[in-house]
């Protein structure tokens, strides 16, 4: 980029704080991310969370992370749960992640299993990993949450990616 057209860029430049929110969000938006849902088993039924705090912490030992909002009333479900599963949803599969979402349908209808370890696993999903609680991190109003990978699976096609509060596929281009 020449010096002339970086001195046409706009840009917003604040110190975050509960005043500039809405900044924040939209500055942590701009990075793309895959969708995700968690899944464990409760008292009353599988329950699940669609979020996109999904990342990779180690290959050895293999550990994923997520996390969650100390205030969602799920939040005691999955901090509580010894064994999740995290799935990666495929860029069709928007009606899935709706599912988990505040108000969704959740399991109703949809197909899915326990597995040996007793939590829930949405059949069909691009990736899958299998889990077990490691340890939990209180940050700020997220709990973050990492789990151990007992079992992964995956397959080919595409994600569905989350960038600017809107959900959509990644487009590939040429190096």
């Amino acid at each position: 980029m020449t010096m002339a057209a970086m001195e046409r860029v706009q840009e917003q430049v604040f110190v975050p704080g509960e005043s500039d929110a809405r900044h924040l969000r939209s500055a942590l938006g701009t990075f793309t991310t895959g969708v995700a849902v968690v899944t464990v088993m409760g008292a009353d039924g599988p329950t699940g969370i669609t979020v996109n705090s999904f990342a990779s912490v180690s290959l050895t030992p293999p550990l994923v992370l997520w996390s969650i909002d100390r205030n969602s009333a799920r939040h005691g479900l999955f901090t509580g749960a010894e064994n999740s599963v995290i799935h990666i949803l495929e860029a069709d599969q928007d009606e899935v992640m709706r599912r988990f979402t505040r108000g969704g349908a959740g399991f109703a209808g949809l197909d899915w299993s326990l597995n040996s370890e007793g939590a829930p696993v949405i059949h069909n999903t691009l990736a899958r990993f299998e889990c077990a609680r490691a340890s939990l991190h209180d940050e700020g109003d997220h709990t973050i949450l990492i789990a151990r990978v007992l079992r992964a699976a995956h397959r080919e096609g595409e994600p569905l990616c989350f960038s600017r509060g809107a959900f959509g596929r990644f487009a590939r281009h040429a190096a």
